[in-house]
């Protein structure tokens, strides 16, 4: 099997924190989102791979959902279960100092962008997709779809539903390929792009059921 076309989709292991955080860096270096966050392109990649490694050090990681492809990290994708999503305020105030330095002064456009997203996140049990990004010379193979498989395969056979925010038009449409539908368009800022929620309804039968 071609392994660069076909990587294998594991957990995480320790030692690849700067890995997952360049990639993910360099996969949305051209997000809207991104880019309206991150307006200054000579710092924007250095700057989001330290924003990265920030939460997956601090916060992703530990939940054990976080999905790499191959020996060399060509893509992430960050899970987080049913209620985990949501950041207690003292976690908050121990990020700040961490955040400050990654953000300096665009530190108050990113908080409001993060309140703004968390302001309608739904309250019923499900996993969420914070973020799957691929290396840039990796993308249009398949790979996002083959990250996301193991948590989404784990939601049809527990029948939880599943939750994202989608920040481009073709991120939308691949999540649309896989059963999520647009709820909701938000504004992150005054002259933001557009972020999409999207939600993946509970299977009604098991899949074992379904698959019958």
């Amino acid at each position: 099997m071609d392994a660069e076309r076909f990587p294998e989709i594991r957990l995480a292991r320790d030692g690849e924190l700067d890995a997952m955080a360049g990639t993910l860096a360099a996969a949305f270096y051209d997000d809207p989102a991104i880019a309206w966050l991150l307006d200054d392109e000579s710092t924007r990649l250095e700057t989001a791979r330290r924003g990265f490694d920030v939460f997956l050090r601090r916060l992703w990681l530990k939940h054990e959902q976080v999905y790499v492809a191959g020996d060399d990290v060509a893509g992430v994708c960050i899970w987080e279960p049913p209620g985990a999503w949501k950041i207690g305020l003292g976690t908050q105030l121990a990020l700040l100092p961490s955040m400050l330095g990654v953000y300096g002064r665009r530190l108050p456009r990113v908080l409001r962008a993060l309140t703004a997203i968390e302001s309608n996140h739904p309250t019923e049990p499900h996993q969420y997709l914070a973020f799957v990004g691929v290396a840039p010379e990796r993308q249009g193979r398949g790979i996002g779809s083959m990250l996301m498989k193991p948590i989404l395969d784990h939601c049809e056979a527990e029948r939880l539903p599943a939750y994202l925010e989608a920040s481009s038009v073709r991120s939308r449409t691949l999540y649309e390929r896989h059963g999520f539908v647009v709820t909701e368009e938000v504004t992150i800022g005054k002259g933001a792009p557009p972020v999409w929620r999207m939600w993946r309804a509970a299977p009604t039968q098991p899949a074992a059921e379904v698959n019958r």
